[in-house]
């Protein structure tokens, strides 16, 4: 695809961690195939965690980079990363590209620059996740003493570098009312990706439900394994994280932990699964989109992007909802799933709507929009 700036504009790419394949890595991988010459800058980066499409290409990290334990524990540095932004050199681009859930949205371009944003959402530890992630049994006193400190200038730091971003472009509706709400900026609506042609239907099932999450506070992995506590039925997860020790020696026997899974292990587990299981609020959120496009039911929170993907009624019916996140009501919730004659092809067909090749056009078309709009001003 011939892309408006990819002979004359220098483009770099910006993300806040390279540590793994989650669903902002994805979007990354759309922007590495729209600009394969491009660099890509980041916070840290862990060697081999990402795919060869992001891997191949330039990789400039911060100084995060060369402290203790970054490989594991990079999140404990969150008082620097606002600094860590900062220093990236983005001197001479032309076109900044960035993905950001965290900090660098708040990269310094060159005056001139454009600085195209696409969020998955403002800066979640100190806004609408603070509480999941430094509440009462979330951290440390030490941790939350320290954050109640810390958090005040993360946030003044958020939107005072707001500005620095030319236009937004939001992972779902969700996240759009979210930037207007905290940046008090529009932002385009541009859903996130499901590669639909990783997947196949699958009518069977093999007597699981699954989880496919990084295992961190927001995501209320342990009211899952409450709600399977004491039942027959099993329950796979997989994913790894922070939280995994916790949950893992808490969790009954009928709740198996696998650890990331590779692409092809992980589409066969989508496939032989009866229902997979969401029950935390997410930004957007592609996992249920990939177990969609496998045919499958998502049991979902009904708050934040699953209201976008999720049909809990009529024919095109892809899944069921639970209002509360409690344990009695995710259990209502996986009665009803049973109860109900899904159409796998139905379920497959509304994935579609969001697939890569889709969302890839529409994100060039944008940029194309932006850099046009941006040369003919100058």
């Amino acid at each position: 695809m011939n892309m408006p700036g990819s002979d004359r504009m220098r483009v770099a790419l910006v993300h806040d961690w390279l540590t793994g394949m989650r669903g902002g890595e994805k979007v990354l991988e759309v922007l590495c195939e729209l600009y394969p010459d491009a660099p890509i800058f980041t916070l840290v980066h862990n060697e081999g965690s990402v795919s060869p499409v992001i891997e191949r290409h330039p990789i400039r990290t911060s100084f995060l980079q060369r402290l203790p334990a970054k490989r594991t524990h990079y999140r404990s540095y969150l008082p620097l990363m606002p600094m860590a932004a900062e220093s990236l050199d983005l001197s001479g681009f032309d076109l900044i590209l960035s993905t950001s859930h965290a900090v660098v949205k708040g990269v310094r371009p060159d005056p001139g620059a454009l600085h195209l944003c696409y969020c998955h959402t403002p800066m979640r530890y100190v806004w609408d996740q603070y509480d999941e992630y430094f509440g009462p049994g979330r951290a440390g006193p030490a941790t939350r003493t320290a954050m109640a400190l810390v958090a005040p200038y993360l946030r003044r730091w958020d939107i005072r570098t707001a500005a620095r971003v030319d236009h937004f472009i939001a992972n779902s509706r969700n996240v759009a009312d979210r930037i207007a709400r905290i940046y008090r900026r529009s932002a385009d609506v541009l859903h996130a990706p499901v590669d639909c042609s990783r997947f196949r239907v699958e009518t069977h099932d093999d007597g699981y439900d699954l989880i496919v999450s990084a295992l961190v506070p927001y995501k209320r992995i342990e009211l899952a394994i409450e709600a399977y506590r004491g039942r027959s039925d099993r329950l796979l997860i997989v994913g790894s994280g922070p939280e995994r020790v916790r949950l893992e020696q808490s969790a009954p026997r009928n709740v198996e932990f696998l650890g990331w899974r590779s692409d092809e292990d992980l589409a066969r587990l989508y496939q032989g699964c009866r229902a997979l299981i969401f029950p935390g609020e997410e930004d957007f959120g592609i996992v249920p989109l990939e177990a969609m496009a496998c045919g499958k039911p998502v049991v979902a929170f009904a708050r934040g992007g699953a209201l976008e993907t999720v049909v809990d009624e009529g024919e095109g019916r892809t899944g069921v909802f639970f209002r509360e996140q409690t344990v009695e009501a995710l259990l209502g919730a996986l009665e009803r799933v049973r109860a109900v004659r899904f159409d796998p092809s139905a379920i497959r067909r509304h994935a579609e709507e969001f697939d890569r090749s889709r969302f890839t056009k529409r994100f060039a078309d944008l940029i194309r929009t932006r850099v046009l709009a941006h040369s003919a001003a100058r």
